[in-house]
């Protein structure tokens, strides 16, 4: 992509306050963006081969929304953990292994897109956000959900295609957990906690594809209170 391309996309952000950049085969994140950092609310560079995020990212202050799906990063730099005002972070489709130690100070973050990458576990610093309310860590290699987990925010937690064959009973105190998606994982019935049915927030547990036949579900002690809590959440939204 020519300097004249990228000089016009940066006029316009100055003025949007939107920087869209998608499916350039860029390699590396623009260094001209810093001349924004106090103009951009959005940037999304999804679908191109940038395979570092820089530290530079820190400076943008007033950034609202970042996407990045669809490239080729293996980490993330500390610096990105500075974003106060960071609501929506898209990073599906890299090859993440973890999260900075202190992405925990992102405290405006509502919602985390991390399908298809590389995590093996659900990350801990996730408990500390507190707007979380929709985690997407699908398509990933997580084995088990731990104990920490029941200390999540979020009212969506996505772990749909993963290798899991152990959650925390913990899970069924997230105090604000509505939806839970765990559909083809490595779960036998016996390591469903059966609190997530009689003593949770849970009105939509998604299970299909483990290794056990959903029929099975329905014969567990605690399935007609989570029916209830399901049918009225229905009611809720028709």
């Amino acid at each position: 992509m020519g300097n004249s391309a990228l000089k016009a996309h940066l006029e316009t952000a100055q003025k949007t306050g939107v920087f869209q950049l998608t499916g350039k085969g860029l390699t590396e994140f623009p260094e001209d963006l810093q001349k924004l950092t106090s103009n951009l609310r959005t940037i999304d560079l999804s679908n191109n081969k940038i395979e570092v995020l820089p530290p530079l990212i820190g400076k943008f202050s007033f950034l609202k929304s970042l996407a990045l799906n669809n490239n080729k990063l293996t980490a993330l730099p500390e610096e990105l953990c500075k974003l106060k005002k960071l609501e929506t972070l898209h990073l599906n489709g890299n090859h993440l292994r973890q999260l900075p130690a202190a992405f925990g100070q992102l405290s405006a973050l509502k919602t985390l897109s991390l399908s298809g990458n590389q995590l093996r576990t659900v990350p801990t610093q996730l408990c500390g956000l507190r707007h979380l309310d929709v985690i997407d860590l699908s398509k990933n290699q997580i084995q088990n959900v731990p104990d920490t987990v029941g200390e999540l925010q979020a009212i969506e937690l996505n772990l749909n295609q993963n290798q899991i064959s152990q959650i925390s009973v913990q899970i069924s105190h997230c105090p604000r957990l509505k939806v839970l998606r765990l559909e083809e994982n490595c779960l036998e019935l016996s390591m469903l906690p059966q609190s997530i049915l009689s003593d949770s927030q849970i009105s939509l547990l998604a299970v299909e594809g483990n290794l056990f036949e959903i029929k099975k579900l329905r014969e567990l002690e605690g399935y007609d209170k989570y029916m209830e809590r399901f049918t009225a959440t229905k009611k809720k939204f028709a």
